[in-house]
C-alpha cells in the first residue's frame, strides 16, 4: 500500500521554456499520427453544435450522436427549444444523462439567443460563457469549429493528457487553458485540442497508455512509468 500512496504523489514538474519545446516536437508526429482529426460530434450549424456539446457533458460523443440524429430533425431553430416543453425535452434527451440540469441550459440559452442575440448563436467568447450552460470550454470548441476563432478545448482528454506529457502541472481547466495558449501558437488552438484528444482516445488512454505504440514516447517524461499516469 505504502508504493502506491508513494507513486500516487509522483508528479512532473514542468519548465515553459521545455513544454514548448515538447510541443513543437510532438506536433508533427500527432498531426502525421491523426491526419484526420476533427470534433466528434455530428452538426450542421452553431446551433446544433451547442447543443450538442452541452449533450455531450458526462457523455460519450458517440452516444450524443444517436440522440442527435433525431432530435436535430425535431429541433430546428432557437425558439423550437425556447418554446418546447421542458418535460418533453427531458424526456427527448434522457439518455445522454443529468438530463433536467441539460434541458433547462440548453432551454434558456435559446432563450437569450431570442432574446439578446437576434435569434443567432452568439461568436465571442464574452458573449457565449453569458448563455446557460456554457463554459469556457464549451465556447472554445464553438469558437474553433464554427466561427473560426482558434479555441483550446480544455475536455478529460486534454486535462490528463498535458500533465502527462509534461505541458502543464494544473488540472483546473481554466489554468490549463491558459497554460497551453501560453506554448502552443494560437493558429494551432483548435487543431492542438483534436489531435491530443484523438490521442487520449485512441494510444493514451486513461488507466492503461499503450506506451510501446506511442508516437511521441521519445518526448513525453510519463512513458512507461504507472507512477506518473
Amino acid at each position: 500500500m505504502a508504493s502506491k500512496k508513494t507513486a500516487a504523489k509522483k508528479k512532473i514538474k514542468v519548465d515553459k521554456d521545455q513544454a514548448r519545446q515538447r510541443v513543437k516536437k510532438i506536433w508533427p508526429l500527432l498531426k502525421k499520427t491523426y491526419p484526420d482529426a476533427k470534433i466528434a460530434l455530428n452538426f450542421s450549424n452553431p446551433l446544433e453544435l451547442l447543443v450538442a456539446t452541452i449533450l455531450s457533458a458526462q457523455c460519450t460523443d458517440v452516444r450524443v450522436n444517436i440522440v442527435t440524429k433525431t432530435l436535430f430533425k425535431k429541433y430546428k431553430t432557437p425558439a423550437d427549444w425556447a418554446d418546447a416543453d421542458i418535460t418533453q425535452i427531458e424526456n427527448d434527451i434522457k439518455s445522454t444523462g443529468f438530463y433536467r440540469n441539460k434541458s433547462k441550459n440548453i432551454k434558456a440559452a435559446c432563450r437569450m439567443i431570442i432574446a439578446d442575440f437576434q435569434g443567432k448563436v452568439p461568436s465571442t467568447m464574452d458573449q457565449l460563457t453569458k448563455l446557460a450552460g456554457v463554459g469556457r470550454k464549451t465556447a472554445n470548441v464553438l469558437l474553433g469549429n464554427v466561427f473560426n476563432t482558434p479555441g483550446i478545448a480544455c475536455d478529460t482528454h486534454v486535462i490528463r493528457l498535458s500533465r502527462r506529457i509534461g505541458l502543464s502541472e494544473n488540472s483546473d481547466p481554466v489554468k490549463l487553458e491558459l497554460d497551453l495558449a501560453d506554448i502552443v501558437n494560437k493558429k494551432d488552438w483548435t487543431m492542438f485540442s483534436h489531435l491530443v484528444i484523438f490521442h487520449g482516445r485512441n494510444i493514451c488512454k486513461a488507466r492503461r497508455p499503450d506506451c510501446q505504440n506511442c508516437p511521441i514516447a521519445e518526448y513525453c517524461p510519463s512513458a512507461n512509468d504507472p507512477a506518473l499516469w
